[in-house]
């Protein structure tokens, strides 16, 4: 097979076989389904499914057809794809995450985000118990995949399912998950907000008072091209830093090489928040791209025969979704949590910096920076719990680490 060109032919089949070839369409498949989903929202389509989720379905259909070849050159770059892109991806998400901001939030929003996120790992274990016997050994990586993105967002999914190599079909399942069960959920939440006097008279609320702002010159100003090569540099320079303390310090356990690689990147962007490359705009939007390309590379790699299992998970996630409620209205009745903070608080775990937003502003536009910083909180630990998760349904399950 000889690498000089892109795309041979191969019988009926045309492979994309060079390493050059596989990442630009990739690139190409990931960017035009972004551009689609913002210039194109009033399709059908888009309606029903997320472009990250057509991504990554568009990368296992054009995978199934045999675009791409698999061969050693391919599978190193895809290794290396992930070791790098991705703590590059967390750490660039993390630069305008102040830890100083978050704690401004006060105690019982801070408190009903941990029981949020309580409720949801306690959900995972319980859907785990529950539908293990139906989904095989493997579940234990869907339901961890999943909590990172319950309790962060799908870049902290991916980076759950990076540490822990978690097999990529299974992926697959927990973004299926993510996107439809999410889904109804916040059309639940919206549908709650005309009952919240109703709820504030049940749980005997305290009025909620805040004076949360948001620095919106860091997030905000014109994308320049200097800046973001020094944001994507950044990200890779930390990267690789972070993987030379995970060769370091990584071992076997808990602590391996992938999790402290990932540990490490986390802290390093809760660090860098604090200097001047917090105030460069342009660094959630790199990560942003860097996330679907990162789906894609997975999606590479899997095949639709790999989501059997799709309409369990689904169901399982009804019942994470039933565990994480039940966790919330015992809070709300003995914290006094009225509606607003209750929904705030799972939204920003479940649904993140896209959507908690949008709650918010269905109550009062006064209270989008709320939405905005308690979804930011999910990006802190998001991971870690993911993680956690992980390791505890791998105990239940008698996986060896």
């Amino acid at each position: 097979m000889s690498h000089a060109s892109d795309i041979r032919n191969d019988g009926e089949v045309n492979v994309i076989s060079s390493v050059a070839g596989y990442l630009a369409s990739l690139v190409m498949l990931a960017g035009t389904l972004i551009w689609l989903g913002q210039n194109r929202p009033e399709w059908s389509v888009f309606r029903w499914l997320p472009p990250i989720v057509l991504t990554y379905m568009s990368a296992m259909l054009l995978a199934g057809g045999g675009l791409w070849a698999v061969n050693d050159a391919q599978s190193q770059a895809y290794a290396e794809i992930k070791r790098l892109l991705v703590p590059a991806m967390i750490l660039l998400l993390l630069l305008q995450c102040r830890i100083g901001e978050l704690l401004k939030l006060g105690p019982r929003l801070l408190a009903a985000f941990l029981v949020a996120a309580m409720g949801i790992i306690i959900g995972c274990l319980v859907a785990f118990l529950l539908f293990r016997s139906l989904l095989g050994e493997g579940a234990w990586g869907v339901f961890a995949t999943l909590a990172g993105s319950w309790l962060g967002g799908t870049a902290n999914m991916v980076a759950v399912q990076t540490a822990l190599a978690v097999p990529d079909a299974d992926l697959g399942y927990a973004l299926l998950v993510d996107s439809i069960d999410y889904s109804l959920w916040l059309m639940l939440l919206l549908a709650l907000v005309p009952l919240a006097d109703r709820f504030n008279a049940w749980s005997r609320a305290d009025p909620i008072k805040l004076d949360v702002k948001i620095d919106h010159a860091k997030s905000g100003g014109r994308l320049r091209e200097p800046q973001l090569l020094l944001l994507f540099g950044t990200g890779l320079l930390g990267a690789m830093l972070a993987d030379q303390v995970g060769q370091w310090l990584g071992g076997d356990g808990f602590f391996t090489v992938s999790v402290v690689r990932i540990l490490a990147v986390t802290a390093l962007g809760l660090v860098l928040a604090y200097t001047p490359l917090s105030r460069l705009s342009g660094s959630e939007t790199l990560a942003n791209a860097l996330l679907y390309l990162m789906v894609a590379t997975i999606a590479s790699r899997t095949s639709f025969a790999d989501l059997a299992s799709a309409p369990i998970y689904l169901m399982a996630g009804v019942v994470i979704l039933l565990v994480h409620a039940g966790f919330m209205l015992v809070a709300a009745r003995l914290l006094r949590l009225d509606l607003f903070t209750c929904g705030i608080a799972s939204l920003a775990n479940i649904g993140g910096v896209a959507s908690a937003p949008i709650l918010a502003a269905a109550y009062s536009r006064q209270l989008v920076p709320v939405g905005v910083l308690m979804a930011l909180l999910g990006y802190v630990v998001g991971t870690a719990g993911g993680l956690l998760v992980g390791k505890v349904l791998m105990w239940l399950g008698g996986v060896d680490p």
